[in-house]
């Protein structure tokens, strides 16, 4: 199960991409629109991938990263939690793993939560 399949769920095939609306702001006064944080998807393929959201994390933006083309025993998946490991440590972030599948890279002043809501 992919990233964008957690997303709009895999209801056994009863819920496809095209059944949701995509949403904009458009229309919205630009002073509503300005966000100070981002959340960014991201899909890690290879070690090169981490440079981008070591630089979105760095920027104080919260990244949701794809990694189904890794295992978590899969030594290039190690060395790239350890990169992504130490950005949050310098910038006293917080990282979370979800499955084999997800990683998620917060910044500064962002916990992420070990508790599922409505569970």
């Amino acid at each position: 199960m992919g990233l964008m399949d957690t997303i709009l769920g895999d209801n056994e095939g009863t819920r496809r991409k095209e059944d949701y609306v995509e949403l904009s702001a458009d229309g919205m006064p630009m002073e509503n629109a300005a966000a100070g944080t981002n959340i960014h998807i991201a899909r890690i393929g290879e070690k090169t991938d981490v440079i981008d959201i070591k630089d979105a994390v760095y920027d104080g933006d919260v990244v949701l990263a794809d990694v189904t083309r890794h295992s978590t025993q899969d030594r290039t998946m190690e060395h790239i939690i350890d990169e992504l490991q130490q950005v949050v440590n310098e910038v006293d972030g917080d990282i979370a793993q979800k499955n084999d599948d997800q990683i998620i890279i917060a910044p500064t002043g962002v916990r992420i939560s070990r508790e599922r809501l409505g569970d």
